[in-house]
């Protein structure tokens, strides 16, 4: 063999043996849109919502690089990896893989109703991923926005479990869901999120979160506040470190209803 067929020998045996370049997690339960510059921010949004949801907050903040999550299955996006078995915990899980994968480096999430749910799953679960977590608007057991328990909440999460039941939910979702919530949800998917968060208690899991966590909640009349404090208080014992921020005039639908206050609220958060 001479020597030019001796280099291109040598050649290819370097491109079979160089190891492949290395690829990103995509994941498949979820999208991201990456905005801005600065310390990582994950938002997550609630049942139904689309990432749009946070737009006023990375307008009114910025200095962050902000990861908007978007479900997959709701707000008009195709159900892809949700669209069979269970939801929540999965995407949970997926979640926390894209912060490690991406080596964002331990993130503040911000999580709204069952993106709440799910930033208290990732920040007990993974602790050393997250940096701080902030809930807007959402207890350890999701049962108790309805003044209700896992354990109570398990036969009528039965009936949502069935095929009749996840699309008349779902169904009624679409219907209420404010206008700035664009595009309709897939019914079986959400008819199986509404059935993991009626049966989910995350309480015996709270001391497990070791980053810096603040729990915004919304009271919507005056007369409300001290009945809503000590509902709250109540459900976050099991988190003596977690901070406590009411805001007033808000229904549930904290980031329209009182996007100053709670854009406020989350600067001083993400500024501890």
């Amino acid at each position: 063999m001479n020597r030019r067929m001796l280099l291109l020998a040598g050649f290819a045996l370097a491109l079979v043996g160089a190891p492949a370049a290395a690829q990103h997690f995509q994941p498949s339960r979820f999208s991201v849109e990456v905005v801005g510059r600065g310390p990582d921010v994950i938002l997550i949004p609630g049942l139904t919502s689309g990432r749009d949801v946070w737009r006023g907050t990375v307008a009114a903040l910025p200095g962050y690089r902000y990861h908007l999550i978007q479900v997959a299955g709701f707000a008009g996006e195709a159900a892809r990896g949700n669209r069979a078995g269970p939801i929540v915990a999965p995407l949970a899980e997926e979640i926390a893989r894209y912060i490690a994968d991406r080596h964002l480096a331990r993130p503040a999430i911000i999580g709204h109703s069952m993106g709440g749910t799910l930033g208290m799953m990732i920040a007990a679960r993974h602790p050393e991923l997250v940096g701080r977590l902030m809930v807007v608007d959402m207890y350890p057991q999701p049962a108790g926005l309805f003044g209700g328990t896992a354990q109570g909440m398990s036969p009528l999460a039965g009936i949502i479990a069935s095929p009749g039941g996840r699309r008349l939910f779902a169904n009624l979702m679409n219907v209420f869901s404010p206008p700035q919530v664009a595009g309709r949800s897939d019914p079986d998917v959400v008819g199986r999120a509404v059935h993991d968060l009626a049966v989910t208690d995350l309480t015996a899991e709270l001391p497990r979160i070791r980053a810096p966590f603040t729990v915004a909640y919304a009271a919507s009349a005056p007369e409300a506040r001290a009945t809503v404090d000590r509902s709250f208080a109540r459900a976050y014992a099991a988190a003596p470190r977690a901070r406590l921020v009411r805001i007033d005039g808000s229904g549930h639908m904290v980031m329209l209803d009182q996007p100053a206050r709670l854009n406020a609220a989350i600067r001083e958060f993400l500024a501890r």
